[in-house]
């Protein structure tokens, strides 16, 4: 028990130890209410003031961001202003460009078209006019092979034969006075080896030197005959008649193997299989003959060299021929005498009665010794350079030294 003394009324009185820790409960928690307040009041003023105070800041730092953020609007606008007007003139300059770049490219287009309408025109003429000469064409040729058929129809191989040898001799004759006035072109009689060609065309110069030779077959076969020949059947026997009769070309003039595109194209080449040979279509007889002539002609300075370096040492053959002719009979001549007057020796030494013998012998060898002198003074320059122009030529020349010297 405790005893407290009420200090309103002095009065003492007591109170246990449940009823102390309540009273005394109530006063701390009414002195702690009282704190509270108080300090809820101060901090409360405390709040209110900071909440100013805060209040005021923001308001100073919200006013001062409005106005940057103003003052950056403003710059913005401005750029914004400038970036506009920048914006119409490049769109304005752009535009511009573009609408020239149209218009030129819209007057290259009206040119382009313009051309494209007149090529297509130009073409379209062209064209038709072609057409026009291929249908020409086509219809001759179809006229031409209906001819060709009909005729080769109507007559036996033998006689289509000989009828492109006769094409091809009317195709020559037309041009000989203009074209081959000294030409020869003939046909190979000559069986002589067992087989001839059917022409033969040589032709020469002035000196008489050979320009060019063509040894010529024609073959033909009609459309309806049962075994059908290849040009390829022919080319050996060409080849062995162009060697037998000298003749330096081979050309076939052949309607054979009539599908052949290769030799559809007009003049072949076969030289790979033999030396210098052609198959030829009928068209080109005349052409053939031109182009081995020309090419022919163009060699013809070498030809004529090369006769001339020839008839040379063919002149000075017959200069040693003549000078071992001379050596010959004087050694001839000069071996009789020796055997003779050996002979007559001979006699001498055996009897007398040879005398005579050794005398006719010694007279014979003499006579002998004669004919020998006298082809020996009879041997002059005139004499050795008679008919031997290139001889007379070195000894002229060998004179005209001498005097010089």
């Amino acid at each position: 028990m405790k005893e407290i003394i009420c200090p309103n009324c002095k009065t003492p009185f007591t109170i246990d130890e449940s009823g102390y820790a309540d009273i005394a409960k109530q006063i701390k928690d009414h002195l702690f209410e009282e704190e509270i307040q108080k300090r809820l009041s101060i901090a409360e003023r405390e709040k209110e003031s900071a909440v100013k105070l805060a209040e005021a800041t923001i308001k100073n730092s919200f006013q001062d961001t409005i106005q940057k953020k103003e003052n950056e609007i403003a710059q913005f606008k401005a750029q914004l202003d400038n970036a506009e007007i920048q914006k119409k003139l490049s769109v304005t300059e752009a535009v511009q460009k573009i609408e020239k770049e149209r218009d030129t490219l819209a007057n290259e287009v009206k040119t382009k078209e313009l051309e494209k309408q007149n090529l297509e025109s130009t073409l379209k003429q062209q064209f038709t006019t072609e057409l026009q000469n291929k249908e020409a064409i086509i219809k001759y040729k179809e006229e031409e092979i209906a001819r060709v058929k009909d005729m080769k129809a109507k007559l036996s191989t033998k006689m289509i034969g000989e009828t492109l040898e006769l094409h091809c001799e009317n195709e020559f004759n037309k041009l000989r006075p203009t074209a081959f006035p000294k030409a020869y072109f003939e046909k190979d009689n000559d069986a002589r080896s067992g087989s001839k060609g059917d022409y033969i065309y040589k032709e020469f110069d002035e000196q008489g030197n050979e320009i060019i030779s063509i040894m010529f077959e024609m073959k033909n076969e009609a459309d309806t005959t049962a075994s059908k020949k290849r040009n390829d059947d022919f080319i050996k026997e060409l080849d062995k008649d162009r060697t037998e009769k000298k003749c330096e070309y081979a050309v076939l003039v052949s309607m054979l193997e009539s599908e052949s595109e290769l030799y559809n194209t007009g003049i072949v080449d076969v030289s790979y299989k033999y030396p210098k040979m052609y198959v030829v279509r009928p068209q080109f007889f005349i052409p053939i003959i031109t182009l081995l002539r020309n090419a022919a002609m163009s060699s013809m300075q070498y030809k004529s060299e090369l006769a001339l370096v020839r008839s040379q040492n063919i002149d000075i053959t017959h200069f040693e021929d003549k000078m071992n002719k001379f050596k010959e009979g004087f050694a001839r001549n000069y071996d009789l005498a020796s055997r003779k007057f050996n002979e007559a020796i001979d006699g001498i030494d055996k009897t007398i009665k040879e005398l005579e013998k050794t005398k006719a012998a010694l007279l014979s060898s003499e006579n002998n010794l004669r004919l020998a002198n006298e082809k020996t003074e009879d041997l002059t320059i005139k004499k050795l350079t008679h008919n031997n122009p290139t001889m007379k030529a070195k000894f002229d020349e060998l004179n005209t030294n001498n005097d010089e010297n």
